[in-house]
């Protein structure tokens, strides 16, 4: 059992190029809170901060002539949950993460949460055992495709849900969405929004989820943008 835990944790530091001195370390990165009293929170809190601040001076040196809110757009659209758990995904962490057996049941191996926290939490554990050079070289690599010349222009250009949504009602003369929170849940500093966007005209209400109010108010107003579009079959550009 543990040479197939080792070939498995050797393959997923083959894919971040980078090998852990402290193997406990990305033990604990990989060990879900449902599952051991031991487990990922704490790595998780610093490899946010990481990632949060590799991020912002990655953008800061590639846009010297971008605003502070330009800034922070672009860092939001990389850093988001569905492109944090689909990184995640690309390394197979849904397959090696240690989840309790309710969290097993539940598919908790492919819940984005679940898979953006144990990224995190990764780099928490590389930032703590390689510093901070070793993080940012990891980061680059794992979000090559995202910093890529072409996709910086097409994050720098594009607008946030919200702002298209809101411009697309606004060029159709129509009701403003209207954004409630529903629910969150959680730890205080583990908390989950969950946030509905109705458009009344329309007749239509979603509800989005996030770590934060305008995270989870992104993903529904996303959400209803992607309704809006199939229904027409055309792209939803005010424009």
């Amino acid at each position: 059992m543990n040479s197939t835990k080792n070939q498995v944790l050797k393959i997923l530091q083959q894919a971040l190029d980078y090998e852990f001195n402290n193997k406990e370390l990305l033990t604990l990165a990989l060990t879900h809170r449902s599952a051991a009293r031991h487990h990922n929170q704490r790595l998780e809190f610093l490899g946010d901060a990481a990632l949060g601040l590799i991020m912002a001076d990655i953008l800061y040196q590639r846009f010297p002539d971008s605003t502070e809110g330009e800034l922070s757009q672009v860092r939001a659209s990389l850093v988001n949950r569905s492109t944090l758990a689909a990184i995640a995904r690309r390394l197979g962490l849904g397959e090696i993460i240690v989840l309790g057996l309710g969290e097993q049941k539940s598919g908790g191996q492919q819940r984005d949460s679940i898979l953006c926290d144990a990224l995190e939490a990764l780099l928490g554990a590389l930032y703590l055992d390689g510093g901070m050079q070793a993080c940012t070289a990891c980061i680059k690599r794992l979000f090559e495709l995202q910093l890529a010349p072409g996709g910086e222009r097409q994050l720098k250009d594009s607008k946030d849900a919200k702002t298209r949504l809101q411009e697309l009602m606004q060029a159709k003369a129509l009701s403003l969405p209207f954004y409630e929170v529903q629910d969150i849940r959680g730890d205080e500093h583990q908390q989950e929004f969950y946030v509905s966007c109705r458009v009344p005209i329309l007749k239509l209400t979603v509800t989005g989820y996030g770590r934060s109010r305008r995270e989870a108010e992104q993903h529904a107003a996303q959400q209803v943008l992607a309704n809006l579009e199939s229904l027409s079959g055309k792209p939803t550009d005010p424009g």
